[in-house]
């Protein structure tokens, strides 16, 4: 196939997930939750509106049209997805059908029903991605790996898939950097990038930077569309158990009934729990930002990604920062 038609084969992907009723999401996002307790209707609502703002047809053009693509002889990729929130894993897919390449698939056990799903879309769409596109249990006989994961894991992975070409990531999270000039809207839509996927991606705010002497709890009443979160049982198990950890310790903190927040110099907050650091000026901000720069995805504020925006990201906005088509062309 030219890469024409493949990309628009993804758009017309992109076109039914737009056009699945409440009805087929329901269905997909209850079976998807015998794995996965995470992967409410919500949630799996939420990550499919995020991949149809991805297929669209001109988005997809622009993208492509940044790189040349080479005659190449198709190369056996293979990709190890996470399974921390629904169809996580989708860009990488993407990436390896557009460039080209053959795709060997090793999906995360908590996210099988949802990654298959996706794959028998994209075969009914354009059979000819027969060819390009297999899932695996085990990743044998590949030219290159594109594989995430946490920090522990990627030690593994970098050992085993030390002789061919990887992108190999580990752990990441998000942070947010308020100055006090934010409007009710933009805290309102900071919510989402804390709350969406109950906080579970790298691209959810984790942590939050404000100036020295801005009062936090100026914050929380925008956060109150989020509040009936505390009802869903994994989330409250672990609001209960870092509240009594506070407690016992007698650790400072500050509590909305559904968020924990604590001041800390650590960056990666617990699930229900927000962090919060205080910055002298912009210079001292600066200088922790770049201590911190290989841990973090995503910064949201004035002169970052606007508020809300942390889980719509474009075709071109790679994991981690590395171009991952470039890396797919170059092979």
């Amino acid at each position: 196939m030219k890469i024409e038609e493949r990309l628009k084969a993804m758009s017309k992907l992109g076109e039914k997930i737009s056009g699945l009723t409440q009805n087929e999401i329901k269905e997909l996002s209850s079976k998807a939750r015998m794995a996965n307790g995470w992967f409410t209707f919500d949630q799996v609502t939420n990550a499919l509106e995020g991949i149809a703002f991805l297929l669209q047809e001109e988005k997809l053009k622009k993208w492509a049209n940044r790189y040349e693509p080479q005659n190449h002889l198709p190369k056996i990729v293979g990709i190890v997805m996470a399974g921390n929130i629904p169809l996580v894993g989708f860009h990488d897919l993407l990436s390896v059908l557009i460039s080209g390449h053959f795709a060997a698939i090793k999906p995360s056990s908590d996210d099988e029903y949802l990654t298959q799903s996706m794959i028998d879309w994209i075969l009914a769409i354009e059979p000819r991605f027969k060819k390009n596109v297999e899932v695996r249990n085990k990743l044998k006989g590949i030219d290159a790996i594109i594989a995430t994961g946490s920090d522990n894991t990627a030690r593994y992975f970098e050992y085993y898939f030390k002789d061919i070409p990887a992108i190999i990531r580990k752990n990441r999270t998000s942070i947010s950097i308020i100055t006090g000039g934010e409007s009710n809207a933009e805290l309102r839509s900071l919510g989402d990038d804390i709350f969406s996927y109950f906080g579970l991606g790298c691209r959810n705010v984790s942590k939050v930077f404000t100036p020295k002497g801005y009062d936090i709890r100026t914050i929380f009443p925008h956060f109150k569309g989020y509040k009936e979160i505390i009802h869903h049982h994994k989330y409250r198990n672990n609001y209960d158990y870092h509240k009594s950890v506070y407690l016992v310790n007698r650790t400072p903190h500050l509590d909305t009934g559904f968020l924990l927040v604590s001041s800390t110099e650590d960056l990666v907050s617990p699930i229900s729990v927000l962090y919060h650091q205080e910055y002298q000026d912009e210079l001292a901000l600066l200088s922790i930002l770049e201590e911190k720069n290989n841990k973090v995805q995503c910064i949201v504020g004035h002169k970052y990604l606007p508020f809300g925006t942390t889980q719509r990201p474009e075709p071109w906005d790679y994991a981690d920062k590395v171009d991952t088509m470039e890396f797919l062309f170059s092979l």
